[in-house]
């Protein structure tokens, strides 16, 4: 039972320009006390984009880097020390992020990206008494998790509690869908059990241009108009829903959460800035059909060798091209 109610930040914005999205993101955390609430000096924070895919850059299958650009400030500001880290699905998580646009935020920042490396951590779920999970953000003193929106052939949605999967290193995320992907329910607590574990510290979500239809990577870019911040991932989950006029049940990780009571009623949680109401759209575009989330060990076997072909041959080729 919550003895104190989650909060859940909400504005209308609609610009990635600097100044504009600087603005919007100091009124955005202001009710939640600022960047200095959760960022002390000294301290190594871990910045988790969505870096879905090199594949698709002017589809917006990735958190915008004039969105990280302007957190990895605030962080600088506060006197930490960000870097930035994922786990993609094909490729490494530098020629991802270069791919989309990152590279004059990383020369301006001088921000490291790391690859992560995966060590077992102990949880108090008996389902996964062990999730091998990135010490990369497991030791990170603050964690800032930035989302994209996104529609989702295999979980009807992604956001906050899903982009956290991305701190599951390397291929262990194919070999998941492989162990847990025949029960939907399994699926989605094992993702909601893994984003417990990680625990960050605020969930900044890209909602300015989201991504609906066939994603996580094969829909089509959606002006939604919206940033969203929260402490409680959970919760931030739970109130994008309903901005997009998505069930719970429709969604394996809100369902999750829900069943295992961790995450607030819509009622529980309190909105300082807009409510999710003066945010609906009728219109957001679910994927056509859903697929199965489980891979079979085909598929799983393919998909490691193309992440292998394009981390260790494609990127680096690449690299070479543009020397």
């Amino acid at each position: 039972m919550q003895t104190y109610k989650s909060s859940v930040s909400l504005i209308r914005a609609t610009s990635y320009e600097s100044a504009a999205l600087r603005e919007s993101l100091i009124t955005l955390l202001e009710p939640l006390g600022g960047i200095a609430a959760f960022v002390k000096p000294g301290q190594k924070v871990l910045l988790k984009p969505n870096l879905l895919t090199g594949a698709r850059p002017t589809k917006e299958c990735t958190t915008r880097a004039e969105l990280v650009s302007e957190v990895a400030k605030m962080v600088i500001e506060a006197g930490g020390k960000p870097f930035l880290g994922d786990s993609p699905a094909f490729g490494s998580a530098k020629g991802v992020a270069i791919a989309n646009g990152y590279l004059p935020l990383i020369q301006e920042l001088n921000l490291p990206i790391v690859e992560f490396h995966g060590q077992r951590y102990q949880t108090v779920s008996e389902n996964f008494n062990h999730l091998l999970l990135c010490k990369e953000a497991m030791e990170a003193d603050v964690i800032i998790n930035l989302p994209k929106v996104k529609s989702h052939l295999q979980l009807t949605l992604t956001m906050g509690v899903k982009n956290l999967f991305g701190c599951v290193p390397g291929k262990m995320k194919a070999w998941w869908h492989m162990e847990a992907g025949k029960d939907a329910n399994r699926f989605g607590e094992m993702l909601v059990e893994t984003a417990k574990t990680i625990n960050p510290d605020l969930t900044i979500l890209d909602g300015i241009i989201g991504h609906e239809g066939n994603g996580p990577s094969g829909g089509e870019p959606r002006n939604l108009g919206i940033l969203a911040a929260a402490s409680n991932v959970f919760a931030l989950d739970r109130a994008i829903l309903e901005i997009l006029n998505v069930s719970p049940q429709q969604v394996p990780t809100v369902a999750a959460s829900q069943r295992l009571g961790i995450c607030p009623e819509l009622d529980e949680i309190e909105f300082p800035l807009l409510h999710p109401d003066l945010l609906q759209i009728s219109d957001w575009r679910l994927p056509d059909k859903l697929m199965p989330i489980d891979f079979a060990m085909p598929r799983v076997i393919k998909s490691t060798f193309k992440h292998l072909y394009i981390r260790f041959i494609k990127e680096p080729m690449n690299t070479y091209s543009r020397g």
